[in-house]
């Protein structure tokens, strides 16, 4: 693959908050304002494989240096996973180990508290750069969240560099297991910021926790089950009258921050519904902290394809709602991809997250380094 002056190859990995699969991206980068787009593929995870990494969410007391037990043994598993799917992807592209110059590995969050300085993503980098023969950075979130940052969301400095020449401000939204937003506007004067970020709340993970529990899939097929239900109005109140809500950007979420228990006692569809409209008001909700109402959103990840989560959206919204694809993005690989670019940022040295993107006290370095041995 020829090279292009200042660019980098690189190879994002992301598995994050959802119990889908891998996402792995292949892109060129120089860290800073250019992005290229090469190859992306998903891999699922196996329904015994989810299981057991759901099992894992809330563990908190493995440290990275004991590699026994239950959680250890998804993690070696987990990262197995990842290393067959940069296999897969450079296969898919034609592109050979030693023309990759690094991994961005995000691995899977299994527990998010940044107000206790707690978040753990399982993954093992050593592992993987033995497995590629490709030299991995991991662990992007810890110095955030050791600073007193919420280490999430990691990937507005991504959007920015993707948003040249939209027209500002700008929001774009990633619909994962949680939802994550990131505004963009004009230039910034002197002490003003560009880029304000934050969790909006709930993305899918309610909403594919719901149909599962009732035995009707792993998600909300396009939206079809909420689509024939009715949006139960108290149940939604009381989701919303959860504090985060009236917490100012920046803020972050676990997964599994919310009670689903105020719409226990609804049908599949209006249960599916409401918690639809749950997603889809807290995002509205976060308007207020932004700095100026966005003129158009943008929206990447899984739940973009939920038509009714997006017409929701649109009402409640008031400007274009749009899936990222409309402006050329791969709205399925944009986290992927981020943390590819995020990878090299942190060779540079240079800051993977803003005081006004995490609250982090000043802009923050992060990432640990594993080289091939």
């Amino acid at each position: 693959m020829e090279a292009k002056e200042g660019l980098r190859t690189v190879v994002g990995l992301m598995s994050g908050t959802s119990m889908d699969g891998i996402d792995a991206a292949l892109l060129r980068t120089d860290g800073r304002d250019r992005v290229e787009a090469l190859d992306f593929l998903t891999i699922p995870y196996d329904d015994g494989f989810r299981a057991r990494l759901r099992g894992c969410l809330g563990q908190t007391g493995l440290g990275r240096s004991d590699r026994d037990g239950p959680v250890a043994e998804v993690e070696r598993d987990l990262t197995d996973a990842h290393a067959d799917a940069v296999h897969r992807l450079l296969d898919k592209a034609g592109v050979a180990a030693a023309e990759v110059e690094l991994i961005g590995f995000h691995g899977h969050t299994i527990h998010h508290d940044p107000d206790r300085r707690i978040t753990r993503q399982i993954g093992d980098g050593a592992r993987l750069a033995a497995a590629t023969g490709i030299a991995v950075v991991d662990d992007f979130r810890s110095a955030d969240v050791c600073a007193g940052g919420q280490g999430a969301p990691l990937v507005p400095l991504f959007h920015r560099a993707l948003a040249h020449g939209l027209p500002r401000p700008l929001a774009v939204l990633n619909i994962g297991g949680v939802a994550n937003v990131s505004w963009i506007g004009p230039e910034a004067a002197k002490g003003e910021a560009e880029v304000v970020a934050c969790d909006t709340g709930p993305g899918n993970a309610l909403i594919d926790d719901w149909v599962l529990r009732h035995g009707l899939g792993r998600f909300d097929a396009g939206g079809a089950l909420a689509a024939a239900g009715r949006v139960d109005a108290a149940a939604l109140a009381t989701l919303m009258a959860h504090p985060y809500f009236g917490r100012p950007a920046p803020k972050s979420l676990d997964r599994d921050a919310f009670d689903p228990a105020p719409v226990a006692a609804l049908s599949p569809q209006d249960g599916a519904a409401t918690l639809t409209a749950f997603t889809a008001e807290s995002v509205a909700r976060v308007v207020s902290h932004l700095p100026s109402p966005p003129v158009r959103w943008l929206v990447c990840g899984g739940g973009r394809h939920n038509a009714t989560l997006m017409a929701m959206l649109a009402d409640r919204l008031g400007v274009p709602v749009e899936p990222a694809d409309l402006v050329g993005w791969d709205g399925d690989a944009l986290e992927a991809q981020a943390f590819g670019y995020l990878a090299v940022r942190s060779r540079l040295g240079l800051p993977l997250s803003l005081p006004a993107t995490t609250g982090v006290p000043a802009p923050m370095r992060g990432g640990l380094f594993h080289p091939v041995a």
